[in-house]
């Protein structure tokens, strides 16, 4: 089984994906799809008259903070951008089913009301954000979708604790949801995979297969790569049988990653 991670990003082109996928599961391959939206979002939240706001944790990684007015508009983003990829996945001939994480409780956690931010050098609670850490995948929806013959096309938000629907992290809702299904995890994104030096791309790193080298790769990644090489930990740990980043902008991405392209994490990292 394979669970394919398509960015949101404006440079990722998810043709090829879509077209890798229709060929996958025409050879028999369950493939679940998993996809972000941040382009959509934030040019909706500029249509509005609103900035996108994102924030640093004190850690490192980047990620949207989420505020109930930007909750709306994330909703609606997604919504369309799920609609659009199911859209392209069917005129493929690929039975897709697009789902969000509400539907059917597919994916459940707890909601943060308040994060911690780095500003201006300094740690400081940020409150009034709309996001959560997911728990709970709902794998039997999944399999049920699968064994029918469908191709579930999964999107935030999630569902929280106390009933709300929030924002959440496309990486690592496809990393829960790889590890819940104990699959290949492909992160498809607009660069290659994982350098040594972000601004050279012919240091790519190709196998994170110890501790070691996954420490080296969580060093070497910077900005929103953070959190990728984060939900690849993150999956390989709840079980997922190995993750690849890799570059979506080739004709057969998630063929192309799965032949060895891309950055390769096995769970000998974190062994």
């Amino acid at each position: 089984m394979i669970v394919v991670k398509i960015g949101g990003a404006r440079a990722v082109d998810p043709q090829g994906a879509i077209d890798d996928v229709a060929t996958l599961t025409e050879a028999g391959e369950d493939v679940i799809v998993v996809h972000g939206g941040s382009t959509a979002v934030d040019d909706a939240l500029e249509a509005m008259g609103t900035d996108p706001e994102y924030v640093e944790t004190p850690g490192g990684v980047v990620g949207r903070f989420t505020d109930a007015e930007t909750m709306d508009v994330f909703s609606m983003a997604m919504g369309r951008v799920n609609t659009d990829l199911v859209t392209d996945l069917q005129n493929a001939n690929v039975a897709a089913v697009g789902c969000n994480g509400v539907d059917g409780g597919l994916l459940t956690g707890t909601r943060k009301s308040a994060v911690k931010v780095r500003e201006n050098g300094k740690t400081k609670i940020k409150r009034g954000d709309h996001s959560g850490t997911i728990t709970d995948v709902n794998d039997h929806l999944l399999e049920t979708l699968l064994d029918a013959g469908y191709t579930p096309v999964v999107s935030v938000p999630m569902l929280a604790e106390d009933g709300v629907a929030v924002n959440t992290d496309a990486d690592r809702a496809a990393a829960a949801v790889a590890a819940a299904m104990d699959a290949s995890l492909v992160v498809l994104t607009d660069v290659a995979g994982v350098y040594e030096d972000p601004a050279d791309p012919s240091t790519r790193i190709e196998a994170v297969d110890s501790p070691a080298a996954l420490d080296a790769t969580k060093a070497a990644a910077e900005g929103f790569m953070t959190k990728k090489v984060l939900a690849a930990t993150e999956a390989l740990s709840g079980g997922a049988s190995e993750v690849v980043v890799a570059d979506a902008t080739t004709a057969t991405p998630i063929v192309s990653a799965l032949d060895g392209d891309g950055t390769r994490f096995t769970p000998d990292a974190i062994a």
